[in-house]
């Protein structure tokens, strides 16, 4: 955790978001907190003793808080024994994308960037839908992850995942001119949108549940449905609503991974094909950053069960640049 040690004592404070918190009480019926802190450094089991249970002192999950405690050992485990603990303020002056996991750029650097895109389609039905999809899912959409789990769980992930598939996508129709770039890229834009219903998260851009419609039906089917009624209401025509739904309904592939329809047509395979791409990039990458130079990471579930090799040979680090400097 990066906590700062305060000067002349064993106690450290800062800045963290609580991934769980349980009220539990002791042997003795004397009530305390049970708390998981987490920042973007990793995460720690922490305890607040001798709890008073007043309004004033009421903690959710997915709080952004300041602490203060120490650090104590327990069955061969450090624990972080909490002093003093209070909701963050705006006078603290700090950003949350600086203590939870983000995406490396900020959301409305990547919205402006996909609304560059959106602005320069030339099929005007797919302009105005695109357009009238994001605008209704734009607040939410600055901070939304991508994932509970997995490829693109930070705050921010859905857009850079997003803005990740436009760029290749650009670049895929660079290279092959009889791809349809608008359709490609309106299903690039829309086919997670319904992640934004499908989980339940907070500003923070942590994902704590799916919601029932999210288990029930899936953002799959969630999107296609979104897509046909805002479509319908601005007059867009059957044909387009059609594509743009069945690319929605089919970029996970094949029904074993949750495909109502396998692709079928160019722009359905591009855009389930680039959708794996990135995923797939970001979890290996995600998993040899956390080993050393030479060594092979734990099996990854997500990856077929392989253990990956981190060769040492990185490039710049992944950064995603702006438009401006990709040029």
């Amino acid at each position: 955790m990066n906590f700062t040690q305060l000067s002349g004592t064993n106690s450290h404070e800062g800045f963290c978001l609580i991934k769980s918190v349980e009220k539990k009480v002791t042997a003795k019926g004397v009530p305390y907190l049970d708390l998981v802190l987490a920042d973007n450094s990793g995460e720690i089991s922490a305890k607040l003793w001798d709890y008073k249970d007043t309004p004033s002192n009421q903690f959710n999950t997915f709080d952004f808080v300041k602490v203060r405690g120490t650090y104590v050992p327990f069955n061969d485990v450090i624990q972080f024994r909490v002093e003093r603990i209070r909701p963050v303020l705006p006078e603290d002056n700090v950003a949350i994308e600086d203590y939870v996991p983000s995406a490396c750029l900020a959301g409305e650097v990547m919205l402006a960037e996909i609304e560059k895109i959106i602005a320069s389609f030339a099929d005007e039905e797919l302009k105005k839908l695109v357009t009238a999809v994001i605008n209704e899912y734009r607040e939410r959409l600055l901070y939304w992850p991508a994932a509970k789990n997995l490829h693109h769980a930070v705050r921010s992930g859905l857009l850079m995942h997003t803005l990740s598939i436009l760029r290749l996508a650009k670049s895929v129709c660079g290279i092959y001119r009889f791809v349809n770039y608008d359709l490609l890229c309106a299903g690039a834009i829309l086919h997670d949108i319904a992640k934004i219903e499908e989980m339940q998260a907070t500003s923070t851009g942590i994902a704590a549940e799916y919601t029932v419609k999210g288990n029930l039906l899936g953002h799959l089917v969630m999107g296609a449905m979104s897509i046909d009624r805002i479509g319908r209401s601005l007059g867009i025509s059957e044909e387009t609503l059609t594509l743009v739904e069945h690319m929605l309904i089919s970029h996970h592939g094949t029904p074993e991974f949750g495909a109502a329809k396998m692709p079928m047509f160019i722009e359905a395979e591009l855009l389930s094909q680039l959708d794996l791409m990135d995923a797939r990039l970001y979890e290996m990458h995600s998993a040899v950053e956390g080993v050393d130079k030479g060594a092979f990471t734990p099996r990854q579930w997500a990856l077929e069960n392989r253990n990956l090799y981190n060769h040492g040979r990185a490039g710049d680090g992944g950064v995603i640049l702006t438009e401006e400097e990709n040029l």
